[in-house]
């Protein structure tokens, strides 16, 4: 595979990794006139977020046996088709009730970029290069915090807030275009798949009962779980507390994501001398540190406005290290059925991330002491699993197909 190509077939797939993640990002600095528009408040349209959490949540287990059964992109395609039509849905909504509803739906269709992208690399690529892989996905999915919230700032103020859901579903048309006419699809559908229930749990339970993947998997989404907490908290923290306007907050939210592109890319040049298995327990130990002393000074009362932004950035930053090598580590042992294991990572990770943010919501008090309680908890939690449950991990050499050797 010539540079030229690795480099397209990695912004393809970063691209359909991203597409969620920007679909979040980009209206949050648009909160406050949607909410105004809508005669609601910012924390009801908090909820058009966590409508959003659960269908990417429930949007993955329903495209893994897809992907596994009809190839990677026909269910992609039925996806992306169904993010663009509730794009248009979502900017012609007339009650924050509609919003919500859509948003759930344009979560279910985007999903299936995210499960697909994860499969393929798997398809495409051997798997000692997976975590690499990841770490530059991580490159083209760390853009979207910076450049989503700056651009529905800019938007919101230029325009409207229902802009930004037409430049989305754009956005995803030319995602669309990309993935017909240039990302290839190595994997051979499997017609046998049964498509029923009870097929289709016992799939995801052969999944589940590896070690190497709940541990990797169930660790690494908790961990993940602290930057939804910091996406769904921080228009109240930086736009409520602090009354930063929709540019300040683009541009503080861009500029907090280069501790997560930062530390995703220094994670590849880390991977030249040690193993991911020895750079995810330091990351979880640090992401671990990091969040107490946050919690410690939030109840103290001790920091402010820059202490918030070090701090926030800290998070981030374990959380780059964490998350391409905790990804590649789960789905490693997988590849007849790697769409079902991509599908299933991505439900836990967006569970986890749910409950996070409705975590987040159930604090009553206009303040930080819940970002950093729900953070510093995910911090505990991730290395708590890591810790326990990694030692049911019995893994051996990975051959020279790049199969990880799973003995039970």
């Amino acid at each position: 595979m010539t540079k030229r190509r690795y480099f397209f077939l990695v912004l393809i797939l970063g691209s359909l990794t991203a597409l969620s993640p920007f679909s979040i990002d980009m209206y949050l600095p648009a909160f406050a006139q949607i909410a105004t528009t809508m005669h609601t408040t910012v924390e009801q349209v908090g909820l058009s977020l966590s409508s959003y959490f659960i269908g990417l949540a429930a949007g993955q287990l329903l495209y893994g046996p897809l992907l596994d059964k009809y190839g990677r992109k026909k269910p992609l395609y039925v996806g992306l088709s169904v993010y663009i039509l509730a794009s248009f849905g979502c900017l012609s909504s007339q009650s924050i009730d509609m919003l919500i509803g859509l948003r759930f739906i344009q979560a279910v269709g985007g999903c299936a970029a995210g499960v697909a992208s994860v499969a393929m690399i798997r398809d495409i690529f051997p798997v000692n290069e997976n975590a690499k892989v990841f770490a530059l996905l991580m490159l083209v999915l760390g853009a979207s915090p910076m450049l989503a919230p700056t651009i529905g700032g800019f938007v919101t103020d230029a325009f409207s807030w229902r802009i930004i859901f037409f430049i989305l579903a754009g956005i995803a048309a030319a995602i669309f275009a990309a993935v017909i006419f240039t990302l290839p699809d190595k994997y051979v559908p499997n017609k046998k798949l049964s498509l029923k229930p009870l097929p289709i749990i016992l799939g995801f339970w052969d999944v589940l009962k590896v070690p190497q993947f709940y541990t990797y998997a169930i660790a690494g989404s908790v961990s993940f779980a602290g930057l939804f907490t910091y996406v769904s908290g921080a228009p109240v923290v930086f736009m409520k507390i602090y009354h930063l306007d929709a540019k300040a907050f683009g541009l503080i939210f861009a500029g907090l994501s280069i501790g997560f592109i930062g530390c995703s890319q220094l994670n590849t040049l880390l991977l030249r001398k040690f193993r991911s298995e020895q750079i995810v327990p330091v990351a979880f130990a640090a992401q671990f540190i990091t969040g107490v002393l946050f919690l410690i000074g939030a109840v103290a009362s001790i920091i402010g406005l820059p202490g918030i932004i070090v701090m926030v950035f800290l998070q981030l930053c374990c959380v780059g290290l964490i998350s391409p090598n905790t990804s590649a580590l789960s789905i490693a042992p997988f590849a007849k059925n790697a769409g079902t294991a991509s599908s299933l990572l991505g439900a836990i990770q967006l569970g986890l991330g749910s409950l996070a943010t409705v975590g987040i919501s159930s604090f009553h008090v206009v303040n930080i002491v819940p970002l950093a309680s729900v953070m510093c908890g995910a911090g505990f939690l991730a290395c708590a699993i890591y810790f326990i449950a990694g030692r049911n991990i019995k893994m051996g050499p990975q051959s020279s197909k790049g199969e990880a050797a799973i003995m039970h």
